[in-house]
């Protein structure tokens, strides 16, 4: 090894620290300000906006570097939740609540994404989602949770569908976030053919 490695290591690991710390303050900035300018993140990182600019070439390099970071954030909170643990009802309802809650906390900067990011990227980002809930409405029809005979990725792409859609109402102001939620958990679990009516009570994961 020659002894400009430790050094070129370093300036690395100096580099992406700072790529962290840029990209953390402008998923905070923009959470609050989702018109905030590369000037204002630079500032909320503590660093120059020249330092910002040598990191993402323009602001919506960084958007969409910022909506891959909330997107592992929400797959993270889905694993967290234990989707392959317990009845596969109750796992839905906490896969629900994971992805919503990750709507909720990042509304303003999803609306303030570029339109027309590329393809490849948006099926990169879903598909760690349609993985994991593909796997959950398997389980669930196995079991007989879930209604057989439909193909679970079609069951899949329905709910993901629905999602969308309920983010929608909010956006255009036709649904509060509460009615939106509700109206997407009673939905899905029919589109899913599992228990009809209002979820119980004790489905509901804890928002404490």
């Amino acid at each position: 090894m020659t002894s400009s490695g430790e050094p070129r290591r370093r300036r690395r690991a100096d580099a992406e620290r700072s790529r962290a710390a840029i990209l953390d303050a402008a998923v905070r900035l923009l959470r609050q300000r989702p018109d905030a300018g590369m000037e204002a993140i630079a500032a909320a990182a503590g660093v120059t906006r020249q330092t910002v600019y040598a990191h993402f070439s323009s602001r919506d390099v960084l958007l969409v570097a910022a909506v891959d970071r909330i997107s592992e954030d929400a797959v993270a909170a889905m694993d967290a939740a234990a989707l392959d643990e317990g009845p596969a009802r109750a796992a839905l309802l906490r896969f629900l609540d994971a992805s919503w809650r990750s709507f909720e906390d990042n509304a303003p900067l999803l609306q303030a994404a570029p339109t027309g990011m590329p393809e490849d990227g948006e099926r990169a980002r879903h598909e760690p989602v349609t993985e994991r809930l593909a796997r959950l409405v398997e389980r669930g029809q196995r079991a007989g949770e879930f209604a057989p005979g439909l193909p679970p990725r079609w069951l899949v792409a329905m709910t993901v569908a629905l999602g969308h859609a309920a983010g929608d109402e909010v956006g255009s102001g036709r649904m509060t976030t509460t009615e939106a939620e509700t109206a997407l958990r009673t939905t899905v679990l029919r589109v899913l053919g599992a228990a009809e009516g209002r979820p119980d009570s004790h489905d509901r994961p804890d928002r404490a």
